[in-house]
């Protein structure tokens, strides 16, 4: 955590787009719909499509033309023209074991994101940063043993989703020429600044063909990535490999648990530290959680560890997307404080926090606001306006 609090506002933004990205392919590759036809295919219930599309014959890998849009922050705002914050086109490749590379062009430069069995690697040209995220190993035998659920079991499934999310059904449409189903989900409760998210299947092989997120009360996406067409067949390695330059500069995020001082949050027994008793006496400096903020009640108190053997704390207040999370740490033990070189936040806009500046990101879906007080650094972030984290930050 420590190696991403000293990014620089542009890497920060570009590692932000490419992960917009990568949400977007995984979204692609782990739904189900794609063929060649121009029909719409015939009305069948949720349940029943999301069924059908699973348990389609797997595919031994496709290639296709892809339209990715980023329009989280607004663009006169941005630092950089890179393809990963202002979208592009480009193509998309993957194999039928779950690797794929999503290749991003434009006049700006181009951008590479590639999915692998242990890691994910970003590259942003316009920058020459390689950012490289670790993932979990998987459990091959679990893998092995996965079944198609059940029709019964999706229907549970989706019922109990129903408490917190609205579904339009599996509608009928045509997604550049292939026949497909289109589903609409939306939170039922405080969604904060999420409108909804959309995702397009084709009928016939259950691969995705588009995943979109809306903003609230906008008909416009603010994140998309469309599949223009496509072709099945086995895709070489080569296909699926990027190497960057030399001299690119590479941040590396471990999302394994196993990076160092990432158990120092467990306490006797390795049960996880939490509640505001046990992490107020864990944490080096005086924890500020209130009962309420901006009429939210407090939710949870939990340690953390920053990745540089210093312990941290994550307060949540709220449920759901329009909740608000707080990170508290001990503040300039990267020499990244508020306004100095090689601070994360630098040269976004500066506000006042009860006397002391801070400095604050607004996107399309949330607002992160940043400032130090006292030698403790607070990171207020939640899919709200900017004055609602502004005054989330005032209450702490």
């Amino acid at each position: 955590m420590s190696s991403v609090r000293r990014m620089s506002t542009q890497r920060l933004l570009a590692l932000a787009g490419g992960l917009a990205a990568l949400v977007a392919v995984a979204a692609v590759l782990a739904t189900s719909a794609l063929s060649s036809g121009g029909a719409v295919p015939p009305a069948k219930p949720l349940a029943t499509a999301v069924h059908d599309a699973l348990a389609a014959p797997a595919v031994p890998g496709l290639s296709a033309r892809i339209t990715f849009t980023n329009k989280l922050v607004d663009s006169s705002s941005l630092p950089t023209g890179s393809p990963l914050l202002k979208g592009a086109t480009g193509r998309l490749w993957a194999s039928g074991d779950g690797r794929a590379r999503l290749e991003l062009q434009s006049d700006n430069g181009d951008a590479q994101i590639v999915l692998g069995t242990d890691k994910v690697t970003v590259y942003d040209q316009q920058s020459n940063t390689v950012y490289e995220a670790k993932l979990p190993a998987r459990d091959t035998a679990k893998a092995d043993k996965h079944q198609v659920p059940t029709l019964a079991d999706i229907q549970q499934r989706l019922t109990d989703a129903m408490g917190q999310l609205q579904f339009s059904g599996a509608q009928p449409s045509n997604v550049h020429g292939i026949s497909a189903y289109t589903v609409r989900v939306a939170p039922r409760h405080d969604g904060g600044l999420v409108g909804a998210a959309e995702v397009a299947w084709d009928a016939a092989t259950g691969v995705p063909l588009r995943a979109a997120v809306y903003q609230q009360g906008s008909s416009k996406p603010v994140l998309e990535l469309a599949i223009t067409n496509l072709t099945y067949g086995t895709v070489s390695a080569q296909d699926l490999t990027a190497t960057p330059p030399a001299g690119a500069k590479v941040t590396t995020i471990d999302l394994t648990g196993q990076a160092a001082g990432q158990g120092a949050t467990s306490g006797a027994g390795g049960k996880d530290v939490t509640g505001l008793k046990a992490v107020s006496a864990a944490v080096p400096f005086t924890l500020s959680a209130p009962d309420t903020l901006v009429g939210l009640p407090r939710q949870d108190v939990r340690l953390v560890s920053t990745g540089d053997g210093e312990h941290g704390a994550l307060v949540t207040y709220g449920k759901g997307l329009g909740g608000i999370a707080v990170l508290q740490t001990v503040a300039g033990k990267d020499k990244a404080a508020s306004g100095k070189a090689g601070d994360t936040f630098a040269g976004l806009p500066q506000i006042s926090i009860n006397g002391t500046t801070g400095q604050e990101l607004a996107t399309a879906l949330g607002t992160v606001v940043r400032f130090d007080r006292a030698g403790v650094q607070y990171i207020v972030a939640g899919s709200v306006p900017p004055a609602a984290a502004e005054a989330a930050a005032r209450g702490l």
